[in-house]
């Protein structure tokens, strides 16, 4: 006798029509597929951060950090500017011009001096007073009523009326000797002031000294 023939693919049920224990895809035939879950996978966790994760930091300064506190960048991309040199002090300004005009003021005056008594050929001691009293004027007068600019105006004026004297006892000297004059006072310095104690009295260191004081006095006067 024949069998019946089954008819062609006939629906198998897997591994004895049971579903597969743990898959949840293994159903029989006919039933619905599980839906694919929809949302975020990971919906019970939290939301990623957005932002800067380090906000509470504060931001990173730029530039020299050593060369500005503030944390501000320093200008041209380098540390911290140079600070400019501070301004010359206006005292000490002043103090150099009193000596450089005191200094000046002796070399003019002891030349108008020695002509003075080379020309009259005697001396003339009140001259002296003027020469010390024209130094601490000039000098004050310029460079301020410093005790410096008093001190050294009153010292260069006792030089000037010193070589103020020699150029006039070079002067009288080389006319007599009919020679030029810078002969006798380059040539024969030494004897030109080996004449000069020779004839220095009391009178003579008197009025040095009064040119030093009219220094002062002209110093004060200017101001």
């Amino acid at each position: 006798m024949s069998q019946p023939v089954q008819p062609p693919n006939q629906p198998q049920q897997p591994y004895g029509g049971q579903p597969a224990d743990g898959n949840p895809y293994a159903a029989g035939p006919g039933a619905a597929a599980p839906a694919a879950p929809t949302g975020n996978p990971y919906g019970e966790q939290p939301p990623a951060p957005t932002g800067n994760p380090y906000g509470n930091q504060p931001p990173a300064s730029t530039g020299n950090p050593f060369g500005n506190p503030q944390g501000q960048p320093a200008p041209f991309g380098g540390g911290a500017p140079f600070a400019p040199a501070p301004p010359a002090s206006p005292v000490r300004n002043g103090l150099a011009i009193g000596v450089l005009v005191a200094f000046g003021a002796a070399i003019v005056a002891s030349i108008v001096y020695g002509v003075l008594l080379g020309s009259i050929e005697r001396e003339f001691g009140y001259a002296a007073i003027g020469v010390g009293f024209l130094v601490g004027f000039a000098a004050a007068k310029l460079g301020g009523a410093n005790p410096v600019t008093i001190a050294a105006a009153a010292v260069f004026s006792v030089g000037a009326i010193y070589f103020g004297q020699l150029i006039g006892y070079a002067m009288v000297m080389a006319d007599a000797a009919q020679v030029s004059f810078s002969e006798v006072f380059l040539d024969h310095f030494d004897t030109v002031t080996r004449v000069w104690k020779e004839d220095a009295d009391f009178m003579r260191y008197l009025f040095i000294a009064l040119g030093a004081i009219a220094a002062i006095g002209g110093a004060k006067k200017a101001n």
